[in-house]
């Protein structure tokens, strides 16, 4: 174990609720038991929302209605709660760690490889239909329902183990080398032809965005030297090319769609004084996963001001000031969700909970650094 972690290790060991525990014990100490594996998950089965997202469960496997889908429709409300979206029950289901193997687990993903129970499912309101015909338009820029599908089946386990999926790991791969090639974000830009043009790329053009990192960091049958080289160095080049001010939709048969966090803007390294961006750690921490290390100077440079931030005692703590970076503390994370950073711990009425939240993530991270392939 990394001795620079020590302290912060002993402190979730004391403090921490069961899913950083047991995530802790699994993933980076090691050694945990059958039975304090069988313990943990006990006390995470009685954890609230893992008791709500039980309550989404259909008789079909699926959880909840549609997927990053709407949240009201014409004056009904369709999500009691966001657990109650197929998107936000698997990462809560992936990040507390539910064995891949569990009825709730296996069920769900089962579904999610059902063409009959997908066009059911997505079949509740009128633009659910029509998303689901065109699930496969955007798959090269991840910008798409199928993309999503197959993502949230890699944070579930299943992401290495079926044809379409590892197809997906292909086209994840051409992103990345198709933005390493690029001068600009301009080289691939078209234009619409309406009163305020659209800056837009075709619906089959090549480009990362968040889902198709996200894919990569939760599988492992693309992995070997030559491929995190290659994304590496594609990440750099986004952080050397990339505007703040980029502008960019995706058409899809004549109409133009805002993109699912495509990459690109500067990927932002973390710094406790700043939280200006909605999904602040988990992309880094995404990208730390792929095996890169600080081959990646924004990964470099945050793992410097994490470390240094651990110093004194081994806590991770923001000093957030300032009225935007107020807006997208991780104090305010409630649910799971497409675009805001994990959190772990149940409640945070407890004023420790925050703490081992951020210090957790930042021993995670130092640990994809420590154990990357580069």
């Amino acid at each position: 174990m990394n001795s620079e972690i020590t302290k912060s290790i002993d402190f979730l060991l004391e403090r921490a609720g069961p899913v950083i525990r047991r995530r802790l014990h699994r993933d980076i100490l090691g050694g945990l038991t059958p039975d304090e594996d069988a313990r943990l998950l006990e006390e995470i089965y009685a954890l609230p929302y893992y008791r709500q997202v039980l309550d989404y469960v259909k008789p079909d496997g699926y959880i909840g209605s549609g997927m990053h889908s709407w949240d009201h429709w014409r004056g009904q409300v369709l999500h009691a709660t966001p657990l109650q979206d197929g998107e936000c029950a698997a990462r809560l289901l992936s990040y507390y760690g539910i064995p891949k193997g569990s009825d709730i687990v296996r069920r769900f993903v089962a579904a999610l490889r059902d063409e009959a129970i997908l066009k059911a499912e997505f079949s509740y309101i009128p633009p659910e239909v029509t998303r689901y015909e065109n699930r496969f338009e955007g798959l090269n820029s991840g910008n798409c329902l199928a993309a999503l599908i197959y993502c949230m089946q890699a944070l579930l386990g299943y992401g290495d183990d079926y044809d379409d999926l590892r197809g997906f790991q292909s086209i994840s791969l051409e992103g990345f080398r198709r933005v390493k090639g690029l001068s600009s974000l301009d080289d691939i830009l078209k234009y619409s032809n309406t009163k305020k043009p659209v800056a837009y790329i075709d619906s089959d053009e090549y480009y990362p965005n968040v889902y198709t990192l996200e894919y990569l960091a939760y599988t492992s049958g693309w992995r070997n030297e030559e491929n995190v080289i290659m994304l590496a160095d594609a990440l750099n080049h986004i952080n050397e090319i990339m505007k703040p001010d980029n502008s960019l939709s995706i058409k899809v048969k004549g109409k133009y769609y805002a993109p699912g966090m495509a990459l690109i803007f500067p990927i932002r390294a973390l710094r406790v004084d700043l939280v200006d961006t909605i999904m602040y750690r988990r992309l880094l921490t995404e990208i730390a996963m792929l095996g890169v290390g600080e081959r990646v100077g924004v990964i470099r440079e945050s793992a410097d001001n994490v470390r240094a931030a651990l110093a004194a005692d081994g806590i991770l703590r923001f000093d957030i000031k300032d009225a935007k970076s107020k807006r997208y503390s991780p104090r305010y994370i409630e649910y799971p969700g497409a675009y805001v950073d994990v959190r772990l711990e149940s409640d945070y009425t407890d004023k420790t909970a925050i703490d081992c939240d951020l210090t957790y993530w930042a021993v995670e991270f130092l640990h994809y650094i420590d154990n990357s392939i580069l």
